[in-house]
């Protein structure tokens, strides 16, 4: 009978300290409150009840929504920015030493980091520079959670909401910019219009003979509109070329 009891109850321990451990997972073992300096795990693993406590770790990549943040950037526009942060636990241990919750921690962290840093640019380059900022914030929160034993992988700014006032301003300005643009295109082909009929005009003014070709090819343009009536001035100048000096006097 007594045997009978101490196996159950040798049974009933080991159901209770026999844990397992999944392969991206680590388990961090204290032992009458001391830590056990090396984590445990994947695998089966055996955790002595009562007088050991294991706190299972996540290695995987986890992906942190940060809300989005009120930010004054340098110029004193206020936006609304929001990111995304990926980061992931390198050193189980430090998660759980260093400090109480390592995922709220990291969060608060994240938004403090995207107000600061996105604070000190100016709305062009917020708008413009995002993956240059990006690579700041993840410098910057990769730092402070270094010791925690958590590594930031990657930070992306997701959207920047501007105020409406600031839209219509945007709009008004890129709409400007373009008729900018659109006249500066205009008067460079007037300039090289004019440039082309320069030229042509002197070519013409030293051959006289190619201002008479030009004369008949345009009677040639009229004739093929299919009028039944044309009149074209014919100066008497224009026949000299045809006859030299045997034209006919006016």
């Amino acid at each position: 009978m007594e045997y009978g009891v101490i196996a159950f109850l040798f049974v009933f321990w080991l159901l209770l300290s026999v844990k397992v451990l999944n392969e991206y997972e680590r388990g961090v073992v204290f032992r009458l409150g001391k830590l056990l300096p090396v984590p445990k795990g994947p695998g089966l693993v055996i955790v002595a009840f009562p007088i050991d406590r294991m706190v299972r770790v996540s290695l995987r990549t986890v992906v942190l929504d940060v809300p989005p943040q009120d930010v004054i950037t340098r110029d004193n526009v206020s936006v609304k920015v929001n990111a995304v942060v990926y980061f992931r636990v390198v050193q189980p241990v430090q998660a759980i030493v260093q400090v109480e919750n390592y995922l709220y921690a990291t969060s608060q962290m994240a938004q403090t980091t995207l107000r600061s840093v996105l604070g000190q640019a100016h709305l062009d380059e917020l708008l413009s520079e995002r993956e240059r900022l990006a690579a700041v914030l993840q410098q910057v929160i990769d730092e402070h959670t270094g010791p925690w034993g958590i590594k930031v992988t990657q930070v992306a700014v997701k959207a920047v909401d501007l105020p409406h006032e600031m839209q219509r301003a945007m709009a008004k300005q890129a709409e400007s910019e373009r008729e900018k643009r659109a006249k500066i295109i205009h008067a460079s082909g007037e300039l090289e219009a004019s440039l082309q009929l320069t030229q042509a005009a002197q070519a013409m003014s030293s051959q006289p003979m190619s201002l008479h070709l030009r004369y008949l090819q345009t009677l040639t343009e009229i004739a093929a509109e299919k009028n039944s009536t044309i009149i074209f001035p014919l100066p008497i100048d224009s026949l000299k070329a045809f006859f030299g000096s045997g034209a006919p006097k006016p």
